[in-house]
This record gives C-alpha cells, structure tokens and sequence, in this order.
C-alpha cells in the first residue's frame, strides 16, 4: 500500500503542474521523464526564474498562536506542520524558508491565472493608485468596462451584472430575485451540492457538514445524478424524473428555482449525469421556476472544453453565479441575468457598499484578458486531458484508485480501500496528501457527505 501510495503521490506531483496557472503539455512532458523506474525517487521541480525576498516575519509556530489566541475556532488548517507561506509567482507557492510548492489547489479553485500574474497586479495597483473605493452611486469606468467584458462571454440573453464580493453573496442574490420574479418560495438544489454558509445559502447547500442548526426553510433536495455512487449510474433522466416527483408531491406544483453546479466542487469534483440537466430545465419552467447555474468554482474556462460548465449540458441558464476565478484571489462575485428578471431589484432598493468596487473590477477585467490573450482555456483542456489519460493509466494499475473524474483541470481522484464497496480510504488519502507534501506539491483533501468523503482535488 506504501509502495503504490508513493508511485500515486509520484504520478500526481509529476503531471498536475497547475489547478491555477497554464503549464503546457510540453512541460508536462519533460517534467515527466525526470522520474526514474525507481518509486522511491520523487520528482524534481522544473527551473523557474524567480526567487523570492528573505521572509523577517513571524514564525509558522508564533503564527499558530496567533490564530487560536485571536481568531475563530472554526479555523482550521491541514498538515501535522502546517505550511507558512509568504509568497507566491505564478503556478508556484513558497514557504517561510523559500521552498517552493506546486500548487494544485489555487486557493480553493480561486487562482485561475497565477499567483502575483504580472498584469493583475498591475491593474490592482494602477487603479488603487487613482481611486481605491468610491461605491457604485458614483460614475467609474471599471465597473462599467468589467461588466461589459464579463456579459460579452455569456450566452443569450444574459447581459445584466451584478457584482458581490463572494459566490455564498452571489448565490443569496440569485435565490432572492428568483422568488421575487416568480412569487413563488419554494427552491430545489441537488444533495451533496454546495451553494455557501449564509441563511439562505445554507438551505441550498446539501451537505450536513455545512448546516448549522437554524431555520432553513423552502428548500427541496433532490437526488445526486452522481455518476459514480448514484442508484442510476450515469442516467440523467432517471434521475431528473426525481425533481418532477418533488415538485408534484413536495409543492404546490410551482417553485422559485433550481440551482445546481455543472460539477459539484465541494461535493467532490462530481459531474452531473448526461441529459439531467436540460430535463430538469424543462421540468423547472414548466412548473414556472428559474434556472441558476453556480458556476463559482467551475467558470472561467477551467473545465477547457468550454468557458462556463453548463455549456457542456447544452443548457440556457436564467441566472450564472460566479466568484473565485472571477478575481484570482480578489474579493468579488457576480450575478448574471436577463434584463427582465434584473428589473425585480428595482421594486426596492438594492445596495452592496463593495460590489463593484473599482480596484475589484480592475482585477476581474485583467484576468478576462490573461484567460483570452494566454489562451489558458485551450490550455486548460490540453493539459487536463493528458493528466487525466495519465491518472486513468495509474487507476487501471492500482486498486486504491476508485475514480478519476472531471473536465479540464477541474479534476479529482477517489481513493477507496474497496473498489466493490466504494469504501472511502480516509487514512490512505490522508498519507497521500503528506506525501504530497513532501513532493512539494500542495494540494487538500475535501470532506464530503458521511458516505462519500476524503477526495482529492485538483
């Protein structure tokens, strides 16, 4: 088991080279042929022309005290040691001693073109330098240009933005205008889904790791089309016949919305079952709902073969959310929507003191240019597709490899101690992970539902 855990973390640390940044196949490649016969050998980081200034600050155990001297408990962190890290280039990532760390992870799927990307910073600091906040009663073209870049890459009619500072703010706003533009209250999201941890949110999220004991009401939870645990295996209409069923027994047969990601992030990089989406679409209108796709984690071209996840479902969202990616680390969210769902808003008066701000907009319109002018979403299918054929060549091997699954580098690896069973091998991905680690490369396991937990993502 050692041994295999050790040609897995070898295998992984070789060909992952970024959840974040553009690394080519290439790379990939040459990267690869440093890895002897031999798997006690790990692999040597490729040459990268940067190295970061001596660290002076605090140490990673002075730090720790901080931490649980004067902020939440509900603070955690992974690793036995934990890592300090001070500074990041790119694809890279370096701790308190200026070692250097792959990162496979991207700040939770948010990194989506480099740490410290020379023309995202650049952008964030020209405009703090100009006007670092100003709200959005107030004219200011950063705004106005990111809005019109960002409806510029959406399908239809989805031409209306509002900006927010986070995808669980994103997700509250899409779930408010849905019940106001229908007047209905009624929402169904899929189990083992993750939508955030505010008071709406958290009734759409569907995993009790994330539910807090407070009142959650009008939320419907319909069957997971999981492809690899699901009761239906990869047939997306058996599944969708369950949001039918909901409606017609769980409502008073109309609803506000459906929202669901493309693929599930928290929930384990699971794709949805082919043909549940554009039937539960059909099955959500009729009964007079809107469509919300969350792409927080899966838009910005990460999954390649498109730039937004659901386009691969052949599906017309009436509502995309999205954050992380949107900013490469900053602050900032998005909601997208028709100009006659958009209208809703003006019944009242809607306000978000940050959304929009300019030093955010700033950073959102650089990186729509670095994803465009890098061509990281050609590169984002080239490299996950090798990756993928790579890991599917090591799970063909190794009977610790449950699953490999995903699009793009939106990818993930189930280990199990019983490919029959489906049983999730806890201790196993944990030691991988340390293994990881101590390959340089950084990467975290997800906690699941209480059947399905420990995947590792990419």
């Amino acid at each position: 088991m050692v041994k295999m855990q050790r040609i897995l973390s070898r295998a992984l640390s070789a060909r992952i080279s970024i959840f974040s940044r553009a690394v080519t196949q290439s790379q990939f490649s040459t990267l690869a042929n440093t890895v002897g016969e031999d798997d006690t050998v790990l692999p040597k980081m490729p040459p990268f022309d940067y190295t970061p200034p001596p660290y002076t600050g605090p140490s990673a155990d002075e730090i720790i005290k901080k931490r649980k001297a004067f902020l939440s408990p509900s603070i955690f962190h992974f690793y036995d040691n934990p890592l300090n890290l001070v500074d990041g280039k790119m694809q890279y990532l370096f701790d308190e001693k200026g070692r250097r760390y792959l990162d496979a992870f991207g700040g939770i799927a948010t990194v989506c073109c480099g740490h410290c990307h020379p023309e995202v910073v650049n952008a964030i600091v020209s405009q703090t330098k100009r006007l670092q906040h100003s709200t959005i009663l107030y004219l200011n073209h950063a705004i106005a240009d990111f809005a019109e870049a960002l409806a510029s890459k959406l399908p239809g009619d989805l031409k209306v933005v509002f900006f927010t500072n986070s995808g669980t703010e994103a997700n509250e706003l899409a779930l408010l205008m849905a019940r106001l533009y229908t007047g209905c209250h009624d929402v169904i999201s899929i189990r083992n889904g993750y939508h955030g941890n505010a008071a709406g949110t958290m009734g759409a999220t569907a995993q009790s790791s994330y539910k807090f004991n407070v009142v959650q009401t009008g939320v419907h939870h319909a069957q997971n089309p999981d492809q690899y645990r699901g009761i239906f295996g990869s047939d997306g209409l058996k599944y969708a016949r369950d949001v039918d069923d909901m409606i017609t027994y769980g409502t008073s047969g109309r609803v506000a919305a459906f929202i669901a990601e493309a693929i599930q992030g928290v929930g384990g990089i699971m794709e949805l079952a082919p043909g549940y989406l554009p039937a539960v679409y059909s099955t959500i209108r009729k009964a007079g709902g809107l469509c919300i796709a969350d792409e927080v984690q899966s838009g910005f071209a990460r999954t390649g073969n498109h730039f937004w996840g659901f386009e691969a479902h052949g599906v017309l969202p009436d509502i995309v959310t999205m954050a992380k990616g949107i900013g490469n680390g900053i602050p900032l969210g998005a909601v997208v929507t028709t100009p006659a769902i958009a209208e809703v808003l003006t019944q009242r008066s809607y306000f978000n003191t940050f959304g929009g701000n300019p030093v955010c907009t700033a950073a959102g319109h650089a990186v729509l240019k670095a994803i465009d002018r890098e061509n990281l979403q050609q590169n984002a299918f080239n490299v996950g597709l090798h990756l993928k054929q790579r890991l599917n060549s090591l799970k063909e091997k190794y009977e610790i490899i449950g699953d490999v699954r995903g699009r793009g580098l939106m990818l993930g690896v189930e280990l199990v101690t019983d490919r029959q069973l489906k049983t999730p091998a806890k201790t196993e991905t944990l030691h991988v992970m340390d293994q990881m680690k101590g390959a340089k490369l950084v990467s975290i396991p997800i906690t699941m539902s209480l059947i399905q937990q420990f995947l590792l993502k990419f």
